[in-house]
């Protein structure tokens, strides 16, 4: 059986629960509801849970190890695994990308995102596939304070539309394969219910 860890970036603790840097632990925490699932296994510095679906087992994996030492969680996974990057999917908040929008992208660098950062150093390649959940830019210049601080109500009825386009694209993704799931997915909006 095909084996494909999605990890989702987030901090753990009651803390960050809401903020907008855990949008990936926001998204496994959507699939874990829909699918009747708890991520509450404790492996590789993490909570996992395991998801099969149409022959494939999707790892679903939140690192507890706060967002900037990701890639020390994301690491031993692959390895106890024994996958490559191309079996790993990411999913995290984007500071480029506008609320309402999400995106799947095939590599690339971290574009500052500090958990793809480390990542990637982890892995020593950035080939793997990345969702990235826009949560838009702050009008001031603190990024650190935004990112950290939590969605708004009305904002949070967005995002919700957001996981699940996401989730779409996952899905599509593993049945149809990256390249159609952008094609298909990279053009949406779910700023409108």
């Amino acid at each position: 059986m095909e084996t494909i860890i999605i990890a989702g970036l987030g901090n753990p603790g009651p803390r960050y629960q809401w903020t907008r840097h855990n949008a990936g632990f926001l998204f496994l925490d959507r699939i874990a509801h829909l699918e009747g699932l708890s991520i509450v296994r404790k492996q590789f510095n993490g909570l996992t849970a395991e998801w099969e679906r149409k022959g494939k087992r999707l790892v679903l994996l939140k690192p507890h190890t706060f967002m900037n030492l990701s890639g020390r969680c994301i690491m031993p996974a692959l390895q106890f695994y024994k996958l490559k990057p191309e079996h790993l999917i990411v999913v995290h908040d984007e500071i480029d990308l506008p609320l309402g929008v999400a995106r799947m992208k095939q590599g690339g660098g971290h574009g500052g995102q500090n958990g793809l950062r480390s990542v990637i150093e982890q892995l020593g390649r950035g080939d793997f596939v990345r969702i990235r959940l826009g949560i838009g830019r702050p009008s001031g210049g603190d990024v650190s304070g935004y990112v950290l601080s939590n969605f708004t109500p009305p904002e949070m009825d967005i995002f919700a539309r957001v996981l699940d386009g996401a989730l779409d694209m996952l899905e599509s993704s593993l049945d149809e394969g990256v390249p159609k799931a952008m094609s298909l997915f990279n053009n949406k909006n779910y700023l409108e219910g």
